[in-house]
């Protein structure tokens, strides 16, 4: 016997008649199944709601918006919802038969909820961007330091931008007119680029102008001229990199060294010129070539410096995956998701590293 189809609660076009139609069916019976969860939520305890969506359903303005996800975003904060939190999880294989080549189901999301005060205040567009730029960055702070992999940080980050957002009744433009999902999710990943840029001023030198060159070359070859015009804005000088070993140039060519290429005896306690880019970068050669293992004695011998090298793992991330350089992306991502073991190893290994420098003093 066929399970009724009319009262399902999807945006299928064909039975709707339009797009739209299916959008708005879709809104108004997932926003009666909030308010239902809402009615019975307690204040004490937050309701956690699991969310599987596509990866991406169309392409707009800016970029690849989930018009599901943000619809299912609409109809929580309509049924009286505050959102405190976005929680990724990874639990859709791309590469399963109904994955490959398809728009399937790509992640899951879990959201923290809480109902909205019913005295909640109204905001303006400047005061809840106010309000973002006060608290995305120690909110995205406690999010690395939790060691979240580059690739949900962004998902991540929605959680606190959309709790500043959902604390207010309404969030009002110029105009007097509501800000929708869409629009405030565009500001919450705004903010968080604008967070992740100014991370930068954490980095050396060397590092800014590596950044900047990557992201407009990677590792390819771009001309010498460009890479001193670079170097000039960025306080250093091509020679310098050069001397660094960040990078090789030569016949007018600038290319940054990859991984790979770097070499395998370095100490950074021997180099004159340590910067957080050679560090990420060796840290990589070290845990594709080695392990863990490998990993954690750099580590160890970085010290406190090895967390600089997780900083700009993220930032480094973001690039390759805006750029979409997906090798790159691989390699950043999984030297943050490694980090919690390779800081244990690094720990473990510290005390037998002493003992043997003592035994070789004395």
């Amino acid at each position: 016997m066929a399970v009724p189809k009319a009262e399902e609660l999807v945006a299928t076009p064909y039975r709707h008649g339009t797009k739209e139609k299916a959008e708005a069916f879709f809104l108004e019976g997932m926003t009666a199944a909030m308010r239902g969860l809402a009615a019975q939520a307690h204040n004490a305890f937050p309701v956690t709601i699991y969310y599987a969506f596509k990866q991406s359903e169309s392409e707009e303005e800016g970029g690849t918006a989930s018009t599901g996800w943000e619809t299912f975003l609409d109809s929580v904060i309509r049924a009286g919802f505050g959102i405190s939190g976005t929680l990724p999880m990874r639990t859709e294989l791309e590469n399963r038969m109904r994955g490959t080549a398809s728009n399937a189901l790509a992640s899951s999301i879990v959201l923290a909820c809480r109902p909205r005060p019913a005295d909640a205040p109204t905001a303006t567009r400047r005061e809840f961007l106010a309000a973002l730029k006060a608290e995305l960055p120690a909110a995205l702070r406690h999010l690395q330091k939790g060691n979240i992999a580059p690739v949900d940080l962004a998902q991540a980050a929605i959680g606190p931008g959309m709790a500043v957002f959902t604390r207010y009744a309404r969030v009002l433009d110029a105009e007097g007119k509501p800000l929708t999902v869409r629009e405030a999710l565009s500001l919450i990943n705004a903010t968080l680029d604008e967070v992740l840029a100014e991370q930068e001023g954490d980095f050396d030198a060397d590092s800014r102008w590596a950044l900047a060159w990557f992201d407009q070359y990677g590792f390819t070859e771009g001309e010498f001229g460009v890479a001193e015009t670079l170097s000039k804005a960025k306080n250093t000088s091509v020679a310098g990199l050069a001397e660094a070993g960040i990078l090789e140039a030569r016949r007018g060519k600038v290319r940054l060294k990859p991984p790979a290429e770097l070499p395998a005896e370095w100490d950074p306690a021997a180099d004159p010129r340590l910067t957080a880019w050679e560090m990420v970068h060796h840290l990589i050669r070290a845990l594709e070539s080695g392990g863990e293992a490998a990993a954690a004695a750099l580590v160890a011998k970085l010290r406190a410096k090895a967390e600089v090298a997780r900083e700009l793992a993220y930032r480094l991330y973001v690039i390759a995956e805006r750029k979409k350089r997906a090798a790159d992306a691989l390699s950043y991502n999984a030297l943050v998701q490694s980090w919690s073991e390779i800081t244990r190893l690094s720990r473990d290994s510290a005390p037998a590293a002493r003992d043997l420098f003592a035994a070789a003093e004395g």
